[in-house]
């Protein structure tokens, strides 16, 4: 039996599964005050390492146009709100950064996933996003994100779907 199954989680279309976190700048975010309003769902692995930086500050970078389209942005990961508000004041993050320490928000959308580095397998976040309209239904998933070209990406679909 293979274990290489593709994970589970909201597809295109569907229901965005709920949610409620702490975040950066003592903020909380939750699904049901974004009801009515589009938003993007990334998931990073680890605060203050390279990629999860170049994601994060690209993000950063593309928020004025993302915030004239109407788009929420909310970055989470499994670290401790201490690390994430840490990270977030080292380079400016203004977005809300969310803390998924029991990690089931991440299990909800499917990128709490075994992963394997230098021949040692463990579960981690995967790399993902998830753009969801104003009605509360996924519209896009990016899995296995690349860092350098993400708010890019972000960016042509979120001007699709709001255009």
């Amino acid at each position: 039996m293979s274990s290489s199954k593709a994970p589970e989680g909201p597809t295109e279309g569907a229901p965005a599964p709920d949610f409620a976190m702490p975040a950066s700048g003592g903020r909380t975010v939750n699904s049901a005050a974004l009801k009515g309003r589009p938003y993007l769902l990334y998931f990073y692995p680890k605060a203050d390492t390279p990629g999860c930086t170049k994601q994060a500050c690209g993000v950063q970078e593309a928020l004025p146009q993302l915030g004239r389209l109407g788009l929420e942005i909310i970055g989470v990961s499994p670290d401790p709100m201490k690390a994430i508000e840490k990270f977030a004041a080292k380079y400016n993050l203004t977005f809300p950064l969310a803390s998924d320490e029991d990690h089931k928000v991440a299990e909800s959308y499917g990128v709490w996933v075994e992963k394997s580095m230098y021949g040692r397998t463990f579960m981690g976040m995967e790399r993902s996003s998830f753009l969801i309209g104003a009605d509360g239904c996924v519209r896009k998933v990016w899995r296995k994100v690349k860092p350098e070209a993400h708010a890019a990406e972000v960016m042509v679909a979120a001007k699709a779907l709001l255009a």
